[in-house]
């Protein structure tokens, strides 16, 4: 206790050192001291804390910049000056009281929350830490098979089991939708049936592509049994600022989103923000939950970078991504009447899917007769263009907040190149694709994805495993969709599709054995 007054009393006293108040006394006398309301309270409290006049005999190591080793001549000396650990005038991030528990409230007002975390682990740790506040060892949790990786090691972590929905899946484009109310009351129904509940309910909308599911149906279906519904809503943290843009996940009825702030938005990469609506969830359980998964020493860096990015969008919400939306829509227009090419929309699908984002722009090549792999080399090479996401038939580019016209003016010069050279051949010379196909159904799970991950292994050729226990998870990256998920048999489709797109370009994620030439499978 006596420890706890004193870190208290120097806090306080530091707090009003910042403010220009040097009597201890009048301190002690008015206890808690409160900053000054800041329309960014934690990077005005970085910002203050780096300008102190302090001999510093802390961590990190390199002082405040004083010893910063020659990245500093790439990233200019402030980000090592504001480079602080935990100290009393920053908050805890753990246990917030001052300016990070500001910042978040802030956060939540306005992304419509009841309250709202800062992640410094990315959505991964987000999507983990709903899974685990949500399920324990041997719950089950519905979510579809195209669900990111960290929604696998989710349940690796809790010990919950999955009960996957296949979404719509267009083979033309080798693109996966999102998943229709009816498949989850199927799929709640179907655990009824053998008595069973599940924990929760994890709906990815968007989709990397930008496809939205009807999440205003899944909730009431989900709902009506007590069941919460968590959403993987890392693309579309963009949504509540734009009256083009799809209703966000908290609109319409979700339990918890987790949102990549650092994606459309403006924070610093792997910064992002978990929102809680509604009471179906212990809101202490999240907290413990996200205390097990991030850093002990939080990057104060990212979470003033999530402070801003709040602080940016909250000057004027209603029109800051006009802009953006604008040169979307010109871009879409260009590009449609492209010889060759396609643009990705609802039509893509059959129906049940409400929206797309519309700053998602998914351009088809297969009428070109090269994959998405070739069609970004050539663009990289002729017009230093690079997309967000390459896919074997497709490529998607992203417009936000720093899209410029020049930009737009590009982009659209190199598919126009690129129609002018591959369209009915002409040009240049190129192999006909004939496309690929994605598994289009997935083998059953003969072990949970904790139990196969601590499971013993072995290496086999990756001729000779089908039939075998997959012991890893492997994927094309990105989207970060797995192919192959711990505890699944491995089916010689899977493994065609796997090997197909490493041929045409593929990163694999995952496997030991990036080339695929072996892979690890569980000894049962």
């Amino acid at each position: 206790q006596e420890r706890i007054s004193r870190y208290k009393r120097k806090k306080c006293m530091r707090l009003v050192s910042m403010q220009g108040t040097s009597e201890p006394n009048n301190v002690l006398a008015d206890l808690p001291v409160v900053l000054e309301a800041s329309s960014a309270p934690l990077v005005q409290a970085l910002k203050s804390t780096a300008e102190q006049d302090v001999a510093c005999f802390h961590f990190p190591g390199h002082n405040r910049g004083k010893a910063a080793p020659n990245l500093s001549n790439l990233t200019g000396p402030g980000a090592f000056l504001h480079d602080l650990p935990e100290l009393p005038e920053l908050d805890d991030l753990f246990s917030p009281k001052g300016a990070i528990l500001d910042a978040q409230a802030e956060a939540a007002k306005l992304f419509g929350a009841s309250e709202t975390w800062f992640l410094v682990g990315g959505t991964t740790c987000g999507i983990q830490a709903s899974i685990m506040a949500t399920c324990c060892p041997g719950d089950v949790l519905i979510l579809p098979r195209n669900a990111h990786i960290s929604a696998t090691s989710g349940l690796v972590l809790s010990g919950a089991v999955p009960k996957y929905i296949l979404p719509e899946y267009n083979s033309c484009w080798d693109i996966a939708a999102g998943i229709r109310p009816s498949q989850v009351e199927a799929a709640i129904k179907e655990l009824e049936e053998v008595g069973k509940t599940a924990a929760a309910v994890l709906i990815t909308s968007p989709t990397y592509h930008g496809i939205c599911s009807n999440l205003n149906e899944i909730t009431k279906v989900c709902h009506s049994r007590c069941i919460p519904v968590i959403v993987d809503e890392a693309h579309g943290a963009h949504f509540r600022f734009h009256p083009n843009f799809p209703s966000t996940a908290l609109e319409q009825g979700a339990d918890l989103a987790v949102q990549s702030t650092h994606k459309v938005l403006s924070s610093l990469t792997q910064s992002s923000m978990l929102h809680m609506s509604g009471n179906l969830i212990d809101t202490e359980r999240i907290s413990k939950c996200l205390q097990m998964l991030q850093s002990s020493s939080p990057s104060y860096l990212l979470l003033a970078s999530l402070d801003s990015a709040r602080a940016q969008l909250g000057k004027n919400p209603d029109a800051i991504f006009c802009d953006a939306v604008n040169l979307s829509l010109e871009t879409r227009k260009e590009i449609g009447t492209t010889a060759g090419v396609s643009l990705l929309d609802l039509s893509s699908f059959l129906s049940g899917f409400t929206a797309i984002d519309p700053l998602r722009i998914t351009l088809g090549v297969s009428q070109l007769h090269i994959s998405g792999y070739m069609a970004d080399e050539v663009l990289w090479e002729g017009h230093r263009i690079i997309p967000e996401l390459v896919g074997s038939s497709s490529l998607t580019f992203v417009i936000n907040l720093g899209t410029s016209r020049k930009d737009i003016q590009r982009l659209i010069l190199g598919v126009k190149n690129l129609s002018r050279n591959f369209f009915n051949g002409n040009k240049i010379k190129s192999d006909v694709w004939n496309g690929v196909r994605a598994p289009a159904t997935y083998s059953s799970m003969q072990l949970s994805p904790r139990d196969a991950f601590f499971a013993k292994k072995r290496r086999v050729n990756i001729r000779e495993s089908v039939g075998e226990i997959c012991g890893e998870l492997i994927c094309p990256y990105p989207p970060g969709i797995p192919v192959l998920i711990p505890g699944e048999v491995i089916t010689e489709e899977a493994l065609s599709y796997l090997l197909r797109v490493l041929r045409m370009g593929a990163a694999i994620r995952g496997a030991a054995d990036q080339q695929l030439s072996s892979i690890l499978v569980c000894r049962i």
